[in-house]
């Protein structure tokens, strides 16, 4: 048997307007990250192999946790939906503002919808998201090894989707509450690749770090 453990990155700049400004980590983003690693270091054996994306929020969290067992290796498959421009893309079609907290949920089912039924597009089709994303699922899932993905919320949701078989609407509702640096673990069988755990942070658990529960 084999596990594939997928890490959302740490808190990035939330109040950024475009991917470019949201691409960092926030002071608090680094010390998820930190917390993150000493936990995985203390209750989990190495990792076979490390896999990053190429954002620059995806490395800072990598290096952040420090020393998971393997060099990480660098996959843009592993990068973000292109949200923000998703968004102004669903806006000028409908004319609607932008979400509030209240109207989060149906604001990403919307965008996720249209997004997959082409009516709106960023700097990827939704087909061109998918397929990269299945590939990696298939790539970083082995029999036998344990693999560590650092990605982000959008690629966690759509393994998930590959996984349990969701339509789209669900997966959309699955990508609100992921946590920054969360951890999703995969258990990867010969015959089946299954969902073991979802969204989980154990080292944020103590009631001093609690405030470091964050989804954006």
């Amino acid at each position: 048997m084999g596990e594939l453990v997928l890490v959302r990155h740490g808190q990035a700049n939330s109040a950024a307007q475009d991917e470019t400004g949201y691409d960092r980590l926030s002071d608090l983003g680094h010390q998820q990250a930190r917390w993150l690693g000493e936990w995985l270091r203390s209750h989990d054996g190495p990792f076979d192999r490390v896999l990053m994306g190429s954002l620059r929020r995806h490395r800072e969290t990598a290096e952040g946790m420090g020393d998971m067992g393997a060099e990480p290796e660098t996959d843009a498959r592993l990068n973000e939906l292109d949200y923000f421009n998703l968004a102004q893309a669903h806006s000028k079609a409908t004319g609607k503002p932008a979400p509030t907290p209240d109207t989060f949920v149906s604001h990403i089912t919307d965008i996720m919808q249209a997004w997959h039924r082409a009516e709106i597009q960023g700097e990827e089709s939704y087909a061109s998201f998918e397929a990269r994303v299945a590939e990696m699922l298939t790539i970083a899932a082995r029999p036998g090894r344990r693999v560590l993905c650092v990605t982000s919320g959008g690629v966690i949701g759509m393994m998930v989707r590959h996984i349990l078989d969701l339509d789209i609407a669900r997966m959309a509702h699955l990508l609100v509450p992921i946590r920054n640096c969360s951890i999703h673990r995969v258990m990867v069988l010969p015959q089946a690749q299954i969902l073991a755990g979802f969204n989980a942070t154990p080292h944020l658990d103590t009631p001093d770090r609690i405030h470091a529960r964050t989804e954006y």
